[in-house]
């Protein structure tokens, strides 16, 4: 992809507040952490900055790519399955943990208005991504797929990197929730063939279906999963994320609502193959 030199900006004033700040992020992380003991509040550190449009009205959009210890490393990845995943006909299902911050407003460099979004992933993979273009071309590629999902948006994918500035505005603090992993209830198996489809159909109820929400229930449809053994779930706040092995399924998707992580449920029917996740509504 192109390179853009358009945006200069020094850093050296964030380099020069960043311990001080850090002093005062460590003297309130206490106090948030006590209150939201499943939290951790993170300062990413600035990876690249990636400018593209929105396609609904062609206004500028900037990508903070961030990098924190903080975040988990995606699986294993060799050069050899990128190339074959990307010419897959659905890349994201590799799944790239990470943390997608809620959009803020900036001046560009001809001093319009203009959105920003942070993304936060893990520091190792970015680093192995700085060092591979393809690598760093669908680092960038999940990271737009991500925020498209969860903001209902749609990128261009005619993006530029920012040759001489690392991020747009001022990157911010992250309260990054832990993702408990809820039980999944076996009930009696029977066998059935091996499924070849790769995204699973799903339906997604709220109970009440009137009046203030109190559950999200998804229902989703796994033939040829023959037991949860097979299943790695785990569910965010706002996101569920579901894979099945070998590669044989690959959920993931963002809710509206924010839900009880610690308190949500799955069971798995081996007789109907369908797991059902009831996630408790914690604010609308």
């Amino acid at each position: 992809m192109a390179t853009d030199s358009s945006l200069l900006g020094s850093e050296l004033e964030y380099e020069q507040q960043e311990e001080l700040y850090q002093q005062l992020l460590l003297q309130t992380m206490g106090k948030i952490q006590s209150e939201n003991p499943d939290s951790t509040v993170i300062r990413p550190h600035p990876g690249i900055c990636v400018k593209t449009l929105c396609q609904a009205d062609q206004q500028k959009i900037f990508v903070n790519i961030c990098q924190s210890a903080s975040v988990p490393p995606p699986p294993e990845l060799s050069r050899e399955e990128l190339m074959e995943l990307l010419q897959s006909e659905d890349p994201a299902s590799y799944r790239v943990p990470m943390s997608l911050g809620e959009p803020h407003t900036e001046i560009d460099n001809s001093s319009q208005g203009c959105t920003a979004y942070d993304v936060v992933i893990n520091q190792e993979f970015f680093q192995k991504c700085q060092k591979d273009t393809l690598f760093q071309q669908f680092l960038i590629l999940v990271s737009l797929e991500g925020l498209e999902n969860k903001y209902n948006l749609e990128l261009s994918r005619e993006w530029k990197i920012l040759k001489n500035r690392k991020f747009l505005g001022s990157v911010n603090e992250q309260n990054i929730r832990t993702k408990s992993r809820p039980v999944i209830q076996e009930l009696p198996a029977r066998d059935t063939p091996p499924a070849l489809a790769k995204r699973p159909e799903f339906t997604l109820l709220v109970e009440p279906p009137v009046g203030e929400p109190e559950y999200i229930i998804a229902e989703i449809q796994l033939p040829g999963v023959s037991s949860c053994s097979s299943l790695v779930l785990d569910v965010g706040e706002d996101r569920l994320v579901l894979s099945a092995r070998p590669s044989l399924f690959h959920l993931d998707i963002f809710h509206p609502l924010l839900v009880d992580q610690e308190n949500s449920l799955a069971q798995y029917n081996t007789h109907t193959q369908i797991l059902t996740v009831t996630m408790p509504v914690v604010s609308s």
